[in-house]
């Protein structure tokens, strides 16, 4: 057996062995990592037997599986950060798409099916039943994701002519079976600001039963 058939024999075995690797993959991390693996020794045994079309497609599918890993490892990075940092949601931007909205606009109504949520771009909202406003940099609608009846629990109208950014929750859920990770983050970051919210109502609750004390019998008002 010739140098040159033992190396084509070990490469195709290598090749192989990657190629079923990636198909047993459940998340998408590892399955990028052994398709770049499969590609790199492809195009290594493709160059000294001079097989091009093999070359050819595994010179494409290379960058393309660097590229995608990259941003699925941006996007836990950027969830990471979140999560310990400002609550930003950022990071969801690229998968979302843009709705413009004029004063009047209701996005969605109490008690109707929830199937989406948006970040708020420009202008003013407002959740009408517990009168809480919101503006730029809001997200809105997430928690539906959670609710096991997936109905919404407010209203939300538009105050003030703006736009948001809306991504369904079966995009959410495609990007937490494509990778695991991600979808632990964003439940921390769900719940985090669960919390935000309830201590929003419980703050205003604290006002309505305790108002502040009237001013002293003759004190000097301003």
């Amino acid at each position: 057996m010739d140098v040159s058939h033992l190396a084509q024999t070990a490469g195709g075995l290598f090749a192989t062995i990657f190629v079923v690797a990636t198909y047993t993959m459940t998340t998408m991390i590892p399955l990028r990592i052994f398709g770049i693996l499969t590609n790199v020794t492809l195009i290594a045994f493709a160059i000294p037997m001079h097989h091009y079309p093999t070359l050819i497609l595994h010179g494409i599918l290379l960058p393309l599986n660097v590229y995608r890993l990259h941003q699925m490892l941006q996007l836990v990075r950027d969830v990471k950060k979140s999560v310990s940092s400002d609550l930003s949601m950022d990071w969801l931007k690229p998968f979302m798409t843009e709705r413009k909205c004029a004063a009047g606009d209701v996005l969605f109504y109490k008690d109707e099916s929830a199937e989406e949520m948006f970040y708020i771009v420009s202008g003013r909202f407002r959740l009408v039943e517990s009168e809480i406003e919101l503006s730029e940099g809001a997200l809105v609608g997430e928690l539906g994701m959670l609710s096991p009846s997936h109905a919404r629990t407010q209203t939300l109208e538009c105050i003030e002519s703006g736009a948001v950014l809306g991504v369904t929750y079966s995009q959410v859920e495609q990007l937490y079976v494509q990778n695991p990770e991600f979808g632990f983050y964003f439940l921390k970051l769900a719940s985090a600001r669960l919390f935000e919210n309830i201590g929003t109502l419980e703050n205003r609750l604290a006002e309505y039963t305790h108002p502040s004390a009237p001013l002293a019998s003759g004190a000097a008002s301003t």
